[in-house]
């Protein structure tokens, strides 16, 4: 567990926040999460080819505060997760982690296709594109 919390102190007319160990108490289980939530966060706008100091500007914050969220750090704000989602194409179930798994129509194996989809799914967004686009063309030539 670790214990954090802000002061504000006035020093010589200026207020400046001061960080103490106390009262706010944050879990292991809430301290991975927040982790696990930047991770994502940083791996979709990489893979956007989003810079930290271009989305933070898009979400109206500092590079350094998206920085923290990434890393885990700091807790991102709850009313700036739709936002957050949208600007890297994201359903708010896969910024959280919870995307539930496609219900299959039937028993078994998936099939080789099947396997290749969800392998497509996987790639960045960038890569999805591209295999998308080759598609097309092939589907294109077989008409």
């Amino acid at each position: 567990m670790r214990v954090l919390s802000s002061q504000f102190k006035k020093t010589g007319g200026i207020l400046m926040s001061v960080f103490i160990r106390n009262p706010i108490i944050v879990n292991t289980k809430d301290e991975q999460f927040f982790k696990d939530l930047g991770a994502r966060i940083a791996e979709a706008r990489r893979s956007h080819g989003i810079t930290q100091q271009a989305l933070a500007e898009q979400l109206g914050i500092a590079q350094q505060t998206l920085a923290h969220y990434e890393v885990g750090r700091i807790r991102l704000p709850a009313s700036m997760l739709p936002t957050l989602a949208q600007l890297l194409t994201l359903s708010l179930d896969e910024l959280m982690g919870t995307d539930l798994p496609k219900q299959r129509g039937k028993r078994g194996p998936a099939s080789r296709l099947q396997q290749q989809i969800e392998a497509v799914e996987q790639l960045p967004k960038a890569k999805q594109q591209f295999v998308s686009q080759m598609l097309d063309t092939v589907l294109g030539q077989a008409k």
